[in-house]
């Protein structure tokens, strides 16, 4: 009987740890999101995507509200209707289907990519899997974002100084997260070609779009960009905005004080995030570097009040990776404010979490981003203080 156990439970470990049994199962988790939301007609961010493409082939005005055709207004680079434009060119069935699999697959590549062992590679596979269905339910980009901060780092990792500056300025152009990639820099060795080759990507990123759409209204969107954002920015600090799950937001909601401003915030958390960067002695150490990964995957996302309940697969990466580089055996508090994340952040969404407790607490004072928060600031902790060792991570 003992020995059955232990069989069943070497297969299931087995099963676990199979990538071709992880790739299948985000595959599916891609195409029965979007089989599910296209025929309930809840496609509304891509039918938003598509018409960037579109619209911009009309040369109108990308940032405006087109109700006809779908709900609310694109926030989307100009750059973003050459990227949408494979999927928009299909039929709907298709380009959705598509869509959601290009994001997935993406970010399953960026993943396998870390400089982890390839048990904790799993790991992350399994534990942003919620999170990522979440943002599959919406269609979004942000699975995206997610993958070209991840990979920027990777490529800063590996010394591929112009695939970063791609990445960075790829992710900047199409909703700005991008920049984020940005905090890698002082990990760059070669810092001069690596600023000539962020120049270069601008450049190529810039003028892309004039090619097929024309100089003078692609810089006319570009203005238009600019001021949607600024328009969004208003709408987002709104009390019932289904935006704004953010430390700003939290506060906000939480006061009730809808005045209150996110500069005092931005400016204290920008302060911490750059703090560790003083520990130059530390740079050697990769789980300094991976907890760099987390902070900035984190801190994107709680202190931007764009941010939605889809947008914390960024975010919940970063989750992923701070809990996976914790020294063994793993404390306690780390595992407990682990389950917090997963419940109180990934799950809360969902129906898997009481709806009563969703519709009366998480959603009207943004407490979705409360455990990102916390562990943010054990993650800065850590990068504060930790004496870190030179460990070697890399795929085993």
């Amino acid at each position: 009987m003992k020995s059955n156990q232990t069989n069943l439970t070497s297969k299931l470990l087995n099963l676990v740890n199979n990538r071709k049994f992880i790739l299948l199962i985000w595959v599916l988790l891609a195409l029965i999101a979007g089989y599910k939301q296209y025929h309930k007609g809840s496609y509304n961010n891509y039918l938003i995507f598509k018409h960037v493409y579109v619209h911009a082939l009309d040369k109108l005005n990308l940032y405006v509200a087109y109700p006809q055709q779908y709900l609310d207004t694109n926030h989307y680079g100009p750059f973003f209707s050459l990227l949408i434009a494979p999927f928009a060119i299909l039929p709907d069935y298709l380009g959705t289907m598509f869509w959601q699999l290009a994001n997935v697959l993406f970010l399953y590549f960026a993943v396998s990519q870390l400089p982890l062992t390839y048990r904790k590679v799993n790991a992350v596979y399994w534990i942003v899997a919620h999170e990522m269905l979440t943002a599959l339910f919406s269609f979004q980009f942000n699975i995206s974002i997610a993958a070209i901060i991840i990979l920027t780092f990777v490529m800063i990792e590996k010394q591929k100084n112009f695939w970063a500056a791609f990445l960075i300025m790829l992710g900047t152009f199409v909703k700005l997260y991008g920049i984020m990639g940005l905090a890698f820099f002082f990990f760059v060795r070669n810092k001069m070609q690596f600023v000539i080759s962020c120049i270069i990507c601008a450049v190529i990123f810039l003028v892309l779009p004039m090619l097929f759409f024309g100089a003078s209204y692609i810089l006319q969107c570009y203005h238009d960009w600019y001021v949607s954002l600024s328009e969004k920015q208003a709408l987002n600090a709104s009390l019932t905005s289904m935006q704004d799950i953010s430390v700003m937001g939290m506060v906000r909601r939480i006061t009730g004080n809808i005045h209150i401003p996110n500069l005092p915030f931005l400016a204290v958390g920008v302060v911490l995030f750059f703090l560790p960067y003083l520990r130059i002695k530390q740079y050697k150490s990769i789980n300094f570097r991976l907890l760099y990964l987390a902070s900035t995957l984190i801190f994107a996302v709680i202190f931007s009040n764009s941010s939605e309940s889809p947008t914390y697969i960024i975010a919940f990466v970063g989750v992923a990776l701070w809990f996976l580089v914790q020294e063994k055996p793993v404390s306690g508090w780390s595992i407990t404010l682990f389950i917090f994340a997963l419940l109180l952040t990934s799950f809360s969404p969902s129906d898997l979490f009481p709806r009563f407790v969703r519709e009366t607490y998480v959603q009207p004072y943004s407490l979705k981003a409360l455990p990102c928060i916390i562990i943010w600031l054990v993650i800065i902790y850590q990068l504060l203080f930790k004496k870190f060792n030179k460990e070697n991570l890399i795929h085993e």
